[in-house]
């Protein structure tokens, strides 16, 4: 096993599982040409029967802004997603309850 620096608890790693189904792609080029990219993956989310979990997306930056050419920018894109047969039916048994 690799060792582990001593702040990564069992409650780290319990709370990166945590985390649950997502869709990501990896984007290269400037900020400014992020929607395109989000575009995509909400074309794959619908084509892959998924509906976005949360109206928050996640960005992770690998590349440092102020040493890296624009056009070479790397930027992980990520949705938590989850499947839509399931949201929905976690929608309508939260809605019947509401009515009683």
């Amino acid at each position: 096993m690799i060792r582990q620096p001593n702040f990564v608890t069992q409650e780290v790693v319990d709370k990166a599982f945590e985390y649950g189904l997502a869709v990501q792609m990896m984007h290269i080029g400037s900020y400014d040409n992020e929607p395109q990219s989000f575009e995509l993956m909400k074309e794959f989310i619908e084509d892959n029967n998924l509906e976005i979990a949360t109206l928050i997306h996640r960005e992770i930056y690998i590349s440092d802004a102020r040493k890296c050419e624009v056009s070479k920018l790397k930027t992980f894109l990520r949705y938590r997603v989850v499947i839509k047969i399931i949201f929905n039916c976690i929608k309508k048994a939260t809605y019947n309850v509401a009515l009683l």
